[in-house]
């Protein structure tokens, strides 16, 4: 599967290469950003203390967005150089003319909102399979295409996932049905309880066949299910003066939902006074998430 490298930007020590390619899942061109750190290129050149292949977060992100979004506004980049970790930002939804969209034209389903499942609804089933286009095809791909580069970048194993808003609904539910893919998850302002609120009914109502279906798309009701991996728990932040707290992401529901479960006690919520949903407040706590994650994944600050 070859990648069309539309632009290479220096920011920070590093490249953001912005790409696209050709999905099997989606049956669209799908773009993704790929952030490789100062680390990265330290290997092309050849510097034997950094040949380990360096370790990668997925980040997810929120309705209506792009790769560009987090990329440009969340400052990941200034993270992965102080550790040393590659960051993914795939695309919300599959995009084009012959893609359907939301029928009454709102920004909250359809192009951009692909809620990071698999539909099993026409005519939506076609393209909307963002759940493996994420998890499964993506990693797989993006390893093929750096293999090139003498294998110095994992993609598929010492892997981590965090997200936004509904990209933090879905790295919460590919954590909790991949746990031993993932080293570890966080989220900043996640829908927890998509079955429960509007966005979610919108969402599961349009892109799944049968209610039956939605409680397997629920991080409250996976966490019932999923056992615990030894030293997996969950970091999430969450402003309280988020205007979408109350109605659409119920933070709280999730540490419920964990009570009397191997979850228990693992979920670190925290909910921040005065910050909103905007990226302002993601960028405010990507230190304390890349940090989280690079402790699992391994890796201390450079």
């Amino acid at each position: 599967m070859t990648f069309t490298v539309k632009q290479k930007i220096n920011v920070c020590n590093g490249k953001l290469l912005r790409m696209s390619h050709e999905s099997e899942s989606t049956g669209t061109t799908m773009d993704v950003n790929v952030y490789l750190p100062k680390q990265y290129w330290q290997c092309v050149r050849g510097n034997e203390a950094l040949m380990k292949p360096i370790p990668t977060i997925y980040y997810l992100s929120g309705l209506t967005c792009t790769p560009q979004n987090a990329s440009e506004k969340a400052m990941w980049q200034f993270q992965a150089d102080k550790y040393g970790f590659v960051v993914v930002f795939p695309d919300t939804s599959p995009r084009g003319d012959d893609v359907p969209g939301d029928p009454e034209g709102s920004w909250d389903f359809g192009h951009g909102a692909g809620f990071y499942i698999d539909a099993t609804k026409e005519p939506y089933s076609k393209n909307y399979n963002m759940y493996t286009y994420v998890h499964e095809e993506l990693p797989r791909v993006l390893d093929q295409h750096f293999a090139d580069t003498g294998k110095h970048v994992d993609f598929l194993e010492n892997v981590s996932i965090t997200g936004h808003s509904m990209g933090g609904y879905g790295a919460l539910c590919g954590f909790l049905k991949q746990q031993a893919h993932y080293k570890s998850c966080s989220a900043f302002a996640p829908i927890v309880n998509p079955k429960n609120v509007p966005w979610g009914q919108k969402a599961f109502n349009g892109y799944l066949e049968s209610k039956a279906e939605w409680d397997l798309h629920d991080p409250c009701e996976l966490i019932k299910q999923t056992p615990r991996e030894e030293r997996r728990h969950i970091l999430i932040h969450v402003g309280d003066a988020d205007p979408f707290y109350e109605e659409q992401l119920k933070p709280q529901s999730i540490v419920e939902a964990s009570q009397d479960t191997p979850w228990a006690n693992k979920i670190e919520l925290n909910i921040v006074a005065g910050f909103d949903h905007s990226y302002y407040f993601v960028s405010t706590f990507v230190p304390q998430h890349a940090k989280f994650h690079a402790e699992h994944l391994g890796l201390k600050e450079h």
